[in-house]
């Protein structure tokens, strides 16, 4: 195992500049998520890692080695891809051996490593078969184990669950949680999903647009967003923003959703005209725009752990001041408080 350094790291595609001097450090053992949407740079990050793209400037370190120029097959690192990639003419044994064949281990440490992949992974009875015959997650542990059997000091995953149902994928995470207590493995993980991001990371690295906007344990994001960006992608629904004026400057107020309480109409702070109401089992979901006297157009969400009848037109809600957030509209940057 090996700790991972970003030192100023950048990427340039010709005079494009798509990854800002990111620096951080993913410690020996640590389970980092990078999350963003499409387009923000986190699985072009994690490809420099792999030595499947260029460094254009800075440099990123696996253990004590610099591998700016390393070939991937050098720089001691397995990585999972969103598609499985495996041959479909081997067997489940076939694929995981494979790559150990070519590196010329011996017959007795393939078999060793392949017999213990398969086992913590519970594919021992499914050794003989193809890949065709396996479901989607059964494949997905495949490419897990062709990783785990290189014994790297790094794995990488690239959207490893994108492919799999919604069902599959939670079962899927808590595998990969158990997969990651059990080897102790520097893991970096890419991923759109907020959910696996908070629900997989010891730390996540939230990218917008090439910079690495926040950096910090999952909770801690979640409950101090350094921006406005971070406050509206972490979260589901996200962090409502609402105009206002606070002494002589202008700010954005945050508050999530699950922080608004139903009050009387005497006690409001906010009165939502409402748009549609989500019931879930359990708890409701309220979407609407704030009535006209506080700003109308502004779009709100209320997780609310109560039913509520749509046919009223409005609700009337308060919060804990304690519990808000407050940001620079031309920034977007928290205001300290």
């Amino acid at each position: 195992m090996a700790q991972i350094s970003f030192r100023d790291v950048r990427k340039t595609y010709g005079t494009l500049q798509v990854i800002h001097g990111v620096s951080t450090e993913v410690a020996d053992g640590e389970f980092v998520v990078i999350v963003g949407p499409s387009g923000c740079g986190k699985s072009t990050l994690l490809r420099m890692v792999a030595g499947l793209e260029t460094i254009t400037g800075g440099e990123i370190a696996i253990g004590d080695r610099v591998v700016n120029q390393l070939e991937p097959k050098d720089r001691d690192i397995a990585m999972v891809f969103q598609n499985y990639a495996l041959y479909p003419h081997m067997s489940v044994y076939g694929n995981m051996a494979y790559g150990l064949k070519i590196r010329g281990l011996a017959k007795s440490d393939i078999d060793a490593r392949v017999k213990r992949a398969a086992e913590i992974l519970e594919l021992g009875a499914f050794l003989e078969r193809r890949p065709r015959q396996l479901s989607g997650g059964q494949r997905q542990r495949v490419a897990m184990g062709r990783a785990i059997v290189r014994e790297p000091a790094a794995f990488l995953f690239d959207e490893p669950l994108s492919n799999l149902d919604a069902k599959l994928r939670v079962q899927m995470r808590a595998e990969l949680q158990a997969l990651h207590r059990r080897l102790g493995t520097t893991s970096l993980y890419v991923t759109h999903d907020q959910v696996e991001a908070m629900t997989l990371a010891h730390r996540m690295i939230v990218m917008n647009a090439g910079r690495a906007e926040q950096i910090g344990a999952p909770l801690e994001v979640y409950a101090t967003p350094a921006t406005t960006f971070v406050a509206g992608f972490i979260g589901s629904p996200p962090m409502n923003l609402i105009p206002q004026r606070r002494g002589e400057r202008d700010v954005l107020l945050g508050v999530r959703p699950e922080h608004l309480e139903p009050c009387a109409a005497g006690d409001a702070m906010l009165t939502v005209d409402i748009d549609l109401v989500e019931p879930l089992g359990s708890d409701t979901l309220v979407y609407g725009h704030l009535a006209a006297a506080n700003g109308s157009g502004v779009r709100v969400a209320v997780r609310l752990h109560q039913s509520v009848d749509a046919r009223t037109g409005h609700l009337a809600v308060r919060y804990d001041p304690s519990k808000a957030h407050h940001f620079d509209p031309q920034s977007g940057q928290r205001i300290a408080t």
